[in-house]
């Protein structure tokens, strides 16, 4: 008998259960993504390999821009939208009055707060191609300890 002590072997199967970065999506950076917008490349590239969260009204929002596009006959809305619902997108319930609290504050639609909102809450950074939701969230989560 040896008196090697055995060595521990792991088995690693390839980099996919690696933990994935957070980041809260708003519903410009999924619809571009899912309704292959022009900033279709961009959306996706800052997507990729993330794990993506969300309030519970990106459901909502995105069937707003799904109909939208449906009522005006692009062919492709139904595809974007099924394409959606399939994402891997952890949806959240928000605190109302936090969100109606920082809508206030950085003058936002309490929608646009509840995706600030999360941020925050997940210390998580927020993808939008919305440049006031953006510059509100860079400001907020730049004061947060």
């Amino acid at each position: 008998m040896s008196d090697r002590l055995p060595a521990l072997r792991v088995a690693e199967p390839r980099g996919e259960y690696l933990v994935r970065p957070p980041l809260v999506v708003d519903c410009s950076a999924l619809a571009g993504l899912v309704f292959r917008e022009p900033w279709f490349n961009e959306a996706a590239h800052r997507l990729d390999g993330r794990e993506l969260h969300a309030p519970n009204l990106l459901q909502a929002e995105i069937a707003s821009v799904a109909v939208k596009k449906m009522r005006r006959g692009e062919s492709h809305a139904a595809d974007g939208l099924r394409l959606a619902t399939e994402l891997q997108i952890d949806l959240h319930p928000i605190d109302a009055n936090e969100v109606a609290a920082l809508a206030m504050r950085y003058d936002l639609s309490a929608y646009d707060a509840a995706y600030l909102w999360l941020a925050a809450e997940l210390k998580a950074p927020l993808a939008t191609f919305d440049e006031k939701l953006a510059n509100a969230t860079s400001r907020h989560l730049e004061q947060m300890p």
